[in-house]
């Protein structure tokens, strides 16, 4: 047989030849000869398939021009004689109607769109979407679904499109539940989830399978999926819950199973690394409108009216950044990336005297992760920490209402300050109809990636495009507000706030050119 450089398998993927052909290639060997027909001066793959002692190291492909191409593992990397079916999609009459429904082994999704003209083609990430490819039969599969963390509106919207999805693309017919979290797995029963019992589940908030914090034992979790046979696993949850699934999938992978492991990133706070934004935010900032609505009706109906709303963000002030620029009736927003003081000249009194002179009235919006350090300096704090390891939060929300009240006194100004916490109400609502979407296809690209044969990755949406990334890449940093990006200066001057900085606290603007994978070098003349 001729080279796996040389032979194409393009064309009608059901005529007895290309059958023949791709069931006796390795997927692995499939990818790399499409790379290096795309890439001709492919230069290096590094993969951790021959290190089963550190499966999270990347896997990863480089290419002309800088191109860098960030991989997910794949059942063939450790069980390179697994065999591979026809997708069943190819007789389904959805996808039957449609032209172009298999995604190119080729295709990838950058990390970065904006570019120079002598800038490198950067990091791309895998493309998600069906393979004409997949290593699991229909009958065989038993996935589950576990969530973890706090709530987030879309949770049940995920269930159930993983559940549909498995059901109606795949023909899977069971589906396990694990209730309560990742202790869940060894401690409670799980639950038969079906098309028709998770029909209606996405008009309610929460998750029908419950959740808890903490309880990660990775052993006794892998232990119980061997047990049970399971062979899919999907784990929606934050940036401490996707750490937790790697984890599991290096277990798996050190003792050679084949089970897919996949995460769909969930956070409230906005604040996953690389994805350009988690599901529940648009439905968060939705409804931080009507608290913040309140707020301004409240105080513009108050001699010196001071509406004060709290709104979520530990390390993250995406929510309370997008709901001031969405509200138009905020005076001042404040967030944990940009440091304020409330004392003295250009401080935070200092601009609500001026405010309160001006209009009559103020609001406030502030997330919960701000002024800490402020807190820390007049309230004892033991630093500690949940049970999923995120530090406990001084309530910003009452300690600042009190300041004010303070300060003002002293000031013989009389006030009337409102102050709404909506954090939980929040939390608990179902997800609007932009949310419902993303999570539709965050599921639908979930199962499409564990059927192909995919493991140990995130499922996420990069510039518009959904793609698998490796986990080690959305738990390694978090993300955060930018307060020297533009649209930090747009809040700014919607607000007319200032940004209550001393000069020693703004950092000179750094170079935001993604850094590539230790061991790939930059095209000739470029710095990174």
């Amino acid at each position: 047989m001729a080279s796996p450089d040389e032979i194409h398998v393009e064309g009608d993927f059901d005529s007895p030849t290309s059958r023949q052909i791709v069931s006796s290639l390795p997927f692995s060997a499939t990818c790399i000869r499409i790379a290096r027909d795309s890439y001709p001066n492919l230069r290096s793959i590094s993969s951790s398939a021959n290190i089963p002692d550190d499966a999270g190291s990347s896997k990863t492909v480089e290419g002309d021009f800088g191109y860098v191409l960030e991989d997910v593992p794949h059942f063939t990397d450790y069980l390179p004689d697994l065999p591979a079916f026809i997708n069943p999609l190819r007789n389904h009459p959805a996808y039957k109607t449609v032209k172009q429904y298999w995604v190119n082994e080729e295709d990838s999704v950058p990390l970065q769109v904006v570019s120079q003209k002598d800038t490198s083609r950067g990091v791309h990430f895998r493309r998600a979407g069906p393979r004409q490819k997949v290593y699991f039969e229909s009958d065989e599969v038993l996935p589950c679904i576990v969530t973890c963390g706090g709530l987030c509106p879309g949770l049940n919207t995920v269930i159930r499109e993983l559940v549909c999805g498995l059901n109606h693309m795949y023909n899977v017919t069971h589906v396990l539940g694990i209730e309560a979290g990742y202790k869940g797995f060894y401690s409670k029963n799980t639950v038969e989830l079906t098309p028709k019992s998770v029909n209606d589940i996405h008009k309610r908030g929460g998750t029908v399978i419950g959740t808890s914090r903490g309880g990660h034992d990775t052993v006794k979790i892998v232990d119980n999926i061997e047990d049970r046979g399971i062979n899919q696993v999907f784990i929606i949850g934050g940036d401490g819950t996707q750490k937790g699934a790697s984890d599991i999938y290096k277990e798996i992978r050190r003792r050679g199973l084949k089970v897919a492991v996949v995460g769909i990133p969930k956070t409230i706070d906005n604040d996953i690394a690389v994805i350009d934004k988690s599901f529940g935010f648009d439905s968060a900032v939705t409804e931080a409108q009507r608290a913040i609505n309140a707020a301004h009706v409240e105080a513009e109906s108050m001699e010196n009216g001071i509406g004060l709303v709290k709104l979520m963000g530990r390390y993250s002030g995406f929510i309370a950044m997008y709901a001031t620029l969405a509200s138009r009736d905020v005076d001042c927003c404040l967030i944990p990336e940009s440091p304020f003081y409330l004392e003295g000249k250009g401080g935070l009194f200092e601009f609500m005297e001026k405010r309160l002179k001006e209009n009559g009235h103020m609001v406030l919006v502030v997330a919960e992760g701000a002024g800490q350090k402020l807190i820390a300096q007049s309230v004892h704090s033991m630093g500690t920490t949940d049970e999923s390891g995120n530090r406990l939060l001084l309530d910003i929300g009452i300690w600042l209402s009190e300041k004010i009240k303070e300060h003002f006194s002293k000031k013989r100004m009389t006030i009337n300050l409102k102050y709404i916490d909506p954090t939980y109400m929040i939390r608990a609502i179902p997800s609007n109809a932009s949310d419902n979407v993303y999570c539709t296809l965050l599921a639908q690209s979930a199962i499409h990636g564990a059927m192909a044969g995919y493991t140990g990755f995130c499922v996420g949406q990069v510039n518009g495009r959904h793609t698998y990334i490796p986990f080690h890449r959305v738990i390694e940093k978090r993300n955060r507000v930018s307060i020297q990006d533009r649209m930090w200066a747009r809040l700014l001057s919607s607000t007319n706030q200032p940004s209550f900085m001393d000069k020693k606290d703004v950092k000179p603007a750094t170079d935001n050119k993604p850094k590539l994978p230790s061991g790939l070098k930059p095209m000739n003349g470029e710095k990174h």
